[in-house]
């Protein structure tokens, strides 16, 4: 029997166990290996594809192709052979530009296949394992931590100032807070906070996951069967030019047929002195150039869009994508490059605008000011990294600490400095803290929620930050405030004495 859940965002935890028949303590070493072999392995099924001969050989299937082949052997009959070359040279570059773009394509598609974990934390017979991700099974219960990356889609039964990055599948640029508790059934994707969804990424917190689906019963398993079962269309550009060259063909073929009838039964020509001019006159007026004109336009076009990080499966596809007069997405769809950046900064001394883009630090600041206590606070309190692949910035953790992160490198306050100690975010106290010791000694700093931070100060006017952090929404900002003191951090209500406030 197949175990299978419709609802689990829908039920309680509780009741999701009981339906998948797991205890408190896990699966059995026996009954995980009885369920692998009814389910089969937690990995995407391979699509199925052509291989490079095949798909190689398929840029050759075109009407006008055929025709400029057939006008290759008549003029080689002839011994024209500069035309032969010619004719043959426009065939092989177009066959060679298709199929490398096709296997890029093929390529960047069957990436999907890697988004899966290849290891997991399980419970099996009660003691925590490390086990492939291959082998997860309906009912096992899986442990998560901060930098983890769902290896299956989860029930949520347990959870810690739990938040997962789930762009991939929502377009959602920010981590998306998780609880234990149901939802509606009829809950859209990106509201069903009770699920973990596999190949997304735990960027906060602790979590105990029940596995309800693996491989493609996933739903990014059921993106990767969308994309398997993609139907091919013909563009608008290829159906034009097989019309174009199916008439043209017959046309040359039926203008060739009546000349050579004519000077043969009227002129009384040679038969065959009469049939090889009317194989020139064919061959003349096949267009050997419109393929290679056709073929260096749509090359240019789809190089334009790979410049912009855009695929393009097949060359005729770019004058479908240039047709495109509307696109219809919400306001997180696939447009979403899940990418943020500090465009504003405010501390005691007035405001400051900061260029760049992504998660770069390069970037002006402007008017120019001392914001390096700010820049050492973004740096300090955060648990992202940045790294620069193939001259692109990336960011591991949080996006919105990769562009603390970012910001700091543009001011410079990148300062080393040893952490001793930490409070994380949570959602309940909605501030992060931590205490390190560097060249100014021991110093707590403090990043979150405006009217969380705010709570904590003294001694500054508060009223004035109130008011600042009241305009901020209209400018269509996210807000976040930092500050920092010297000394020890001493609990969630401390009272911080002669803090530096600061906003980005």
């Amino acid at each position: 029997m197949t175990l299978a859940l419709t609802d689990p965002h829908a039920r309680s935890a509780e009741a999701c166990l009981v339906a998948l028949d797991t205890a408190p303590e896990g699966l059995t070493a026996g009954e995980a290996a009885s369920r692998l072999a009814r389910h089969g392995p937690n990995r995407l099924p391979q699509a199925q594809s052509r291989g490079p001969l095949v798909r190689f050989l398929a840029q050759f299937n075109n009407v006008l192709i055929y025709v400029l082949i057939g006008a290759a052997l008549v003029t080689g009959a002839l011994q024209h052979w500069v035309d032969t070359g010619v004719i043959l040279a426009v065939v092989l570059a177009n066959a060679v530009i298709g199929f490398v773009q096709e296997g890029k394509a093929e390529a960047a598609m069957a990436a999907i296949r890697g988004m899966l974990a290849p290891r997991a934390a399980v419970l099996r017979d009660g003691q925590r394992v490390t086990v492939d991700g291959a082998d997860l099974v309906p009912g096992d219960l899986v442990l998560l931590e901060a930098g983890d990356k769902v290896p299956a889609d989860l029930r949520v039964l347990e959870a810690r100032g739990l938040a997962a990055q789930e762009a991939i599948l929502t377009g959602e640029s920010v981590p998306v807070e998780k609880t234990v508790e149901p939802v509606a059934a009829a809950a859209p994707l990106g509201d069903r906070q009770s699920m973990l969804w596999s190949g997304t990424l735990i960027t906060q917190g602790t979590a105990r996951g029940l596995v309800v689906a693996t491989a493609d019963a996933t739903e990014i398993g059921r993106i990767g069967g969308l994309l398997a079962g993609v139907e091919q269309l013909t563009t608008p550009l290829v159906a034009q030019m097989d019309h174009f060259a199916r008439w043209l063909s017959f046309l040359i073929l039926l203008a060739s047929g009546l000349l050579l009838v004519y000077g043969y039964f009227v002129g009384h020509r040679d038969f065959s002195e009469m049939f090889m001019a009317v194989v020139g006159v064919a061959v003349a007026a096949i267009p050997e150039g419109l393929p290679a004109v056709m073929t260096i336009t749509l090359a240019i076009g789809v190089q334009a869009m790979a410049q912009r990080h855009a695929i393009v499966r097949r060359l005729p596809a770019i004058e479908t994508i240039g047709s495109v007069s509307v696109i219809c997405t919400d306001k997180t769809g696939t447009l979403t490059r899940n990418e943020m950046v500090v465009a504003a900064a405010e501390t005691p001394e007035g405001a400051f605008e900061i260029a760049g883009k992504g998660y770069a630090p390069e970037g002006a600041v402007t008017p120019a000011g001392d914001l390096a206590r700010l820049a050492r606070a973004a740096f300090l309190c955060n648990d992202a990294a940045l790294h620069c692949r193939d001259g692109h910035w990336m960011v591991e953790g949080d996006p919105m600490e990769g562009a603390l992160l970012a910001f700091a490198g543009k001011v410079g306050g990148g300062d080393v400095a040893r952490r001793l100690d930490a409070i994380p975010f949570d959602s309940r106290h909605r501030f992060m803290a931590v205490l390190t010791e560097g060249s100014e000694g021991r110093v707590t700093h403090v990043k979150g929620a405006p009217e969380r931070v705010l709570r904590m100060c003294a001694g500054i006017a508060l009223q004035d930050w109130h008011e600042r952090a009241a305009a901020v929404p209209r400018r269509r900002l996210r807000h976040l405030h930092l500050c920092h003191r010297q000394g020890a951090f001493s609990g969630a209500g401390a009272d911080y004495g002669d803090e530096h406030p600061g906003s980005a």
